[in-house]
């Protein structure tokens, strides 16, 4: 198996990755801009080769480097970033060498907000009412149609940046004066918990392993207030959560990849479908998975890389929690008082990427326990203010 990684060293943890598909076997190739001697030193070790190119974002440079990774190694059979920034340029990639994946023919349906609420109405799921609003006229319109109030989000976007939560007039006008000239996609309100349905599916799409995160709030929120959040992994999805999963999984056709997807869960149990990406939860999430299942999911996914087959795990002897806090945030108890008061459920703690740092925080918590309780109680004390 010859796997070509794109922008490998980010986050730092894909590293990951690279050394489990190297310890399966497989030979690995890393495509980046950063200088080779900037990688860390575990991540050049499990690369057999990098090729560094100077703008990730010239497709002709890229092109150059799987044509010499080609020529010196034979057919390429896999290439992932992992990270949702990538995926198009994934697919023009894995269509111009013909690589196993999601190609440019089906691409836009995982990128497109839009677009995937056809596939999820084909699959016998209802998404919110939405629509593409090009101008003034056409927002009033759907506006007239399903009343205050709705939210608009990019419709290709990453998280929750730049997404509106609007109930009137005036904070219509506030929206069009602030957003941004790409094509937003407007949607109704729905009232219900976002939650989760996230794994990893073998190339049969059968999945490997599933989860489903619950959160103490919207990302959405965190973001547009600058605020701290909490979320965590369950034990026992809903059946009609599953359902929903499973029927998504199929619906687009997902194969060979780690996937997320978000829907509201109302409080009569229905499952409203929001959105799919197909690379895994974000943050330290992956960390959590592993401390939930006790086990390794970059060798679990290494292993059906390369092998085509591994382990399922159903049973989930964790309940999992991050915990994150901002920097500009005072908190009543310390950084050292959190690890002496919680140092018993803590598994995992570090500085994140300012990349995340809106979304979920500059500082996490990865703590598990068997039951919810405990974890709860400890995010609220690694969260509270003075």
């Amino acid at each position: 198996m010859i796997s070509v990684f794109l922008s490998p060293n980010f986050p730092p943890n894909y590293v990951n990755f690279a050394t489990q598909l190297r310890a399966e076997g497989a030979i690995v190739l890393g495509l980046g801009d950063d200088p080779f001697e900037d990688l860390s030193h575990e991540l050049r070790v499990g690369l057999t080769e990098y090729y560094r190119v100077a703008n990730m974002h010239n497709y002709d440079e890229l092109l150059r480097a799987l044509g010499y990774f080609t020529h010196r190694y034979g057919k390429i059979g896999h290439l992932d970033s992992h990270n949702e920034y990538w995926l198009e340029t994934e697919a023009r990639l894995r269509t111009d060498f013909n690589i196993p994946g999601i190609k440019m023919d089906t691409i836009y349906k995982i990128k497109r907000k839009s677009e995937m609420k056809e596939v999820f109405r084909l699959a016998g799921l209802n998404p919110a009412r939405g629509r593409v609003c090009r101008d003034e006229k056409d927002l009033r319109d759907f506006i007239s149609d399903v009343g205050y109030p709705i939210c608009a989000k990019p419709d290709i976007g990453v998280g929750a940046a730049k997404t509106f939560k609007m109930s009137s007039d005036d904070e219509i006008a506030n929206y069009l004066q602030e957003k941004l000239s790409e094509n937003y996609i407007v949607e109704e309100f729905i009232d219900g918990q976002i939650v989760s349905f996230d794994g990893l599916v073998d190339g049969a799409g059968v999945p490997l392993f599933t989860s489903s995160l619950r959160y103490s709030k919207g990302v959405m929120e965190a973001v547009n207030d600058d605020s701290d959040i909490y979320y965590y992994t369950v034990r026992k999805i809903e059946p009609a959560v599953v359902a929903a999963g499973l029927a998504t999984v199929k619906a687009f056709d997902v194969r060979g990849r780690f996937f997320h997807f978000e829907f509201f869960l109302k409080s009569d149990g229905r499952v409203v479908p929001l959105e799919v990406n197909m690379r895994p939860p974000g943050g330290l999430t992956l960390n959590m998975f592993n401390y939930m299942f006790d086990f390794d999911c970059y060798k679990i996914w290494a292993q059906m890389v390369v092998n085509g087959v591994s382990e399922k795990h159903v049973e989930r002897p964790y309940f999992a929690m991050y915990a994150g806090r901002k920097d500009h945030i005072p908190y009543k108890l310390t950084h050292d008082q959190v690890l002496a008061k919680y140092g018993d459920l803590i598994c995992h703690h570090e500085r994140l990427s300012s990349v995340f740092a809106l979304a979920i925080g500059n500082y996490g918590y990865v703590m598990r326990h068997s039951k919810l309780e405990p974890l709860i109680a400890a995010a609220e004390a690694i969260q509270e203010r003075p």
